[in-house]
């Protein structure tokens, strides 16, 4: 079976089971699973329920996609993303989103938890992506890499205004009338494939390149949307600063960053609220 198969295999079995139809597709980041909290009236179905999808239960993933409405958009949530260093297949990942533009979905949303590589960004801080660098793309680990199927886009997509400029404005203007415009920024993301963190010297690397945060999550996710001509907004949250001190005994501190995160995703829900009540 393609990936085109497989992607129409599970929509139309989702198609046969919900009635809503996503306008606005949502990834949730580590920590922030909350935001699936804000759909009315859900409706859940298991990953490993969906036919044309691998046997997710196999792979170790216990996610789902979440339909309903956040005010008065249709929307569709992934409250647990596939992650790369998890061991999965970069084919695998871009199923979920395929099946979210089969099924309408005109933008995608992506949130994400981020070390600080900007010296003047601070634990708490929000920042829009404009753009990233994505090493794994330049050394041939890209989810577009297979047999190209035009019914899922082109096979050179140009990547210029990958970040929607439009969804960005609307997010400022969303947290200028919370009052709270200081803590949203933009600034440029880095792909570590993870799962270990980055060491110091390559910290110091992305800094010069004009780096301003990384994770180990989003891009992926953001170039198969783009492939497919969906308008993403994606927002990461910062839950720690990196280290550039290679003498440093400082280590990072997973439970704090989780902590920071469930602090902050009340605020990342207001944001998204905002923007989808924005969307015409």
């Amino acid at each position: 079976m393609s990936a085109y198969e497989q992607a129409v295999a599970a929509t139309e079995y989702l198609k046969g089971r919900i009635q809503n139809r996503p306008l606005v597709g949502i990834i949730c980041g580590s920590g922030l699973g909350s935001i699936a909290d804000l759909v009315e009236n859900p409706r859940i179905v298991r990953f490993d329920d969906i036919p044309g999808l691998p046997d997710w239960e196999v792979i170790g993933n216990e996610g789902c996609l979440i339909f309903g409405r956040i005010g008065n958009k249709q929307v569709v949530v992934i409250q647990r993303r596939l992650r790369t260093y998890e061991g999965h297949d970069y084919s695998v990942m871009t199923i979920p989103i395929r099946v979210m533009k089969l099924l309408g979905a005109k933008y995608l949303f992506v949130t994400s938890t981020a070390g600080g590589l900007n010296k003047h960004y601070e634990v708490g801080d929000l920042v829009m992506v404009r753009d990233h660098v994505d090493f794994s793309s330049l050394v041939g680990r890209n989810p577009l890499i297979g047999q190209h199927d035009p019914r899922f886009g082109d096979r050179f997509p140009a990547l210029q205004g990958t970040y929607d400029r439009g969804l960005r404005n609307i997010a400022a203007k969303c947290m200028d009338k919370l009052k709270l415009q200081s803590e949203l920024l933009e600034g440029v993301y880095f792909h570590i494939a993870g799962p270990a963190y980055e060491t110091p010297a390559t910290a110091r690397m992305l800094q010069l390149l004009g780096c301003d945060v990384m994770g180990m999550s989003l891009t992926q996710e953001v170039l198969v949307a783009k492939h497919q001509h969906m308008k993403v907004f994606a927002l990461c949250l910062i839950t720690n600063k990196v280290t550039t001190d290679s003498d440093t005994t400082d280590e990072h501190n997973y439970e704090l960053e989780t902590k920071v995160a469930k602090m902050k995703a009340p605020l990342v829900g207001k944001l998204i609220e905002g923007i989808l009540d924005n969307l015409h």
